[in-house]
């Protein structure tokens, strides 16, 4: 990374001065010297390991050597779940393009870099849990920081410097392997350790400065995304010849598995199907990694209870990993354990989905919870296929080929994920407030139009491209 620019604009003394401070107060704080060593090699991961012949990576004695030749990186992070699935989606591109995907996520390593991960994500999660309790936190900061106090690009440059306290791990890598980042934390970390073919896959629309990587190429996956980044608005100071070049910057679509759109057309004309047949709708809530918005979605179970309990709707929840949730569902729904049907084994679950597929189902809510970060969050992309709706805040799930309610955002950035998904017209615009989503609900339930119109318009959206993102991504790193 240039110490003296980004993006050909020249950086002022006063961030290069901030940025090297605050890398020598992190690179002291966790312990950052640039001397460790971390060979590195890879196991089949125990849970995706049989479905992307996926390959965990780690600094360990035990274990394969990475295969420079036919293996690509996926750079990720578990920071809630958002990473992770755009990971999972790349993952799934680059085994069906016939590479080994290794999944390198910065926390597998006893390193300076994870330990810094760590502290930070505490912060993180603990402002997007007060965020969901008090309004005025939200309105005053949370929102602001999420969507505003990140976005300018030299502002960001201080974060950008520290960053080489991830590099570390990445310096056993053969230099010529690519990497996906799916954070840009990874995107960072591994151009510092002199990798050559690094994408900064940027997760969703809102042009954030922090989101840059400037010595990897940066990947998006709309036009408006694209063009936020390409003139960096908002991110600079106006002026004729600034911006990314457009050799830096590339629109792809949405990252999604092959899993999800090779069956794609299938499973939208089975949704229409069950429109017409009247039968009953099958809704899906998938909380995310934070725990988030339990509340919210405490008081939609309870409007939907109606409908779950004379048969007229289906509804799966997944509760990721996060066992809290599910007791909290249960003190706020005491009726609920008489309904519910619960399922915490991995191949029971994968099961119980093919049994949905094939329209086999029995009872009328099921809840799900693993302990497994990667089956906690694979397993809302195993219930995408048999369901109807997904209802989401407008975070990466925004990008997904089903139809969506999207609720009310956690952290200003997540708008514009909803903002681009009503648009293209496969989901809801973002729903924001209790009566209102509710009011969404009960015509989505009682009345076909909306359902049936977002259905039609993914099968248009699947036949133009917009859902290759992924493949496209693989794509860019094999000509890199």
């Amino acid at each position: 990374m240039s110490r003296n620019s980004l993006f050909g604009m020249p950086l002022s003394e006063k961030s290069i001065r901030k940025g090297e401070r605050l890398k020598r107060k992190f690179a002291k704080k966790f312990g950052y010297t640039g001397k460790d060593e971390f060979p590195l090699i890879a196991k089949l991961n125990s849970i995706l390991g049989s479905i992307l012949n996926l390959h965990d990576v780690f600094s360990e004695k035990e274990g394969t050597s990475l295969d420079s030749e036919k293996g690509m990186v996926i750079g990720t992070i578990r920071m809630g779940y958002g990473h992770y699935r755009i990971g999972m989606a790349i993952a799934s591109a680059v085994n069906h393009a016939g590479y080994t995907p290794y999944w390198f996520d910065l926390l597998n390593f006893d390193s300076a870099g994870a330990r810094m991960i760590r502290y930070l994500d505490y912060w993180y999660s603990l402002g997007s849990r007060l965020s969901q309790k008090s309004k005025l936190f939200n309105r005053l900061f949370w929102d602001p920081l999420m969507g505003k106090w990140y976005r300018g690009l030299e502002k960001n440059y201080p974060v950008m410097a520290t960053a080489e306290v991830l590099s570390d791990v990445y310096r056993n890598l053969d230099p010529n392997i690519p990497v996906l980042a799916t954070h840009p934390f990874n995107a960072h970390g591994a151009s510092f350790a002199g990798m050559k073919r690094v994408l900064n896959l940027i997760p969703d629309n809102c042009p954030l400065g922090f989101h840059l990587s400037p010595d990897a190429l940066q990947v998006v996956q709309g036009p408006s995304e694209y063009f936020g980044f390409r003139t960096l608005r908002g991110m600079i100071t106006p002026g004729v010849g600034k911006g990314i070049p457009q050799n830096q910057l590339r629109a792809v679509g949405h990252y999604v598995d092959h899993e999800l759109l090779a069956p794609l057309e299938e499973d939208t004309h089975n949704r229409i199907s069950r429109i017409e047949k009247k039968e009953p709708r099958r809704f899906l809530i998938s909380i995310g990694g934070a725990g988030a918005q339990q509340d919210l979605l405490v008081n939609i179970v309870k409007f939907l209870w109606k409908w779950i309990k004379d048969g007229k709707l289906i509804l799966f929840i997944n509760f990721g990993d996060h066992k809290n949730a599910l007791e909290y569902f249960r003190k706020n729904i005491p009726q609920l354990d008489n309904l519910m049907v619960m399922h915490n084994q991995w191949e029971e679950t994968k099961q119980f989905v093919q049994k949905a597929l094939n329209n086999e189902i029995s009872g009328t809510l099921h809840g799900f919870l693993h302990e497994n970060t990667y089956s906690a969050v694979y397993t809302t992309n195993l219930l995408m296929r048999p369901s109807d709706l997904l209802m989401t805040k407008p975070s990466e799930l925004a990008f997904y080929p089903i139809p969506k309610l999207l609720l009310e955002r956690v952290g200003g950035h997540e708008a514009w994920g909803a903002i681009r998904a009503s648009e293209i017209g496969d989901s809801t615009p973002e729903c924001v407030g209790l009566d209102f989503t509710l009011q969404v609900l009960h015509m989505l339930i009682e009345e076909d139009d909306l359902l049936k119109m977002y259905n039609e318009q993914i099968l248009r959206l699947k036949q133009i491209g917009i859902y290759n993102g992924a493949y496209r991504a693989v794509e860019l790193a094999l000509e890199n």
